[in-house]
């Protein structure tokens, strides 16, 4: 069993049950699933890039990313329809545990200056996005085999009903939020 599973069941639920005083076990939020997203305006250019987003978003996720193309051509950007412009990975059950403990205890710390993330992030419904300004921060990244530094977003939908549930959860999963300064 995942690490972080294993703490939410035994740790992080009776913690939010105690805290918000849910009745029934089925209430007590708990993450559905994680979304990786790169965005590569770039490739209109060099179709290599997507091949190299995909191969690093699957060393990230551990998971086979799929290609996101065009909807439709936009003439100002030389953009048609059906060009690749990203890739995205959504993450589910045990692989996603693993990778919200490698991006909480692993890939977070290493961003240069950290001192937590934003609490602005939450859509008023729980669900939580976070934007990673370079991929390089997961060990999984061969640095060297690198040749353009892309970022990537992170999205963790979970099943609390407001956002005070949504942070109380993921802050009891370890997430590193930023300190209120009032």
């Amino acid at each position: 069993m995942a690490r972080q599973l294993d703490r939410y069941k035994n740790e992080i639920v009776p913690a939010l049950v105690k805290e918000f005083g849910y009745t029934n076990p089925m209430e007590v939020p708990h993450v559905v699933k994680v979304v990786l997203n790169m965005g590569l305006g770039e490739a209109i250019q060099n179709v290599k890039l997507i091949d190299a987003a995909r191969e690093q978003l699957g060393a990230i996720s551990g998971q086979r990313p799929v290609v996101c193309r065009a909807r439709r051509s936009i003439a100002t950007y030389k953009l048609r329809a059906g060009m690749p412009i990203g890739v995205k990975v959504t993450l589910r059950r045990a692989q996603m545990y693993e990778f919200l403990d490698r991006l909480i205890n692993v890939a977070l710390p290493r961003v240069r200056d950290f001192r937590g993330v934003s609490l602005d992030g939450f859509d008023g419904k729980g669900n939580y996005s976070l934007g990673i300004k370079e991929q390089i921060i997961f060990p999984e990244i061969n640095y060297d085999k690198v040749e353009k530094i892309k970022g990537l977003n992170v999205t963790v939908v979970t099943s609390a009903r407001t956002d005070e549930e949504g942070r109380a959860l993921l802050r009891l999963m370890g997430m590193p939020f930023k300190k209120l300064s009032r």
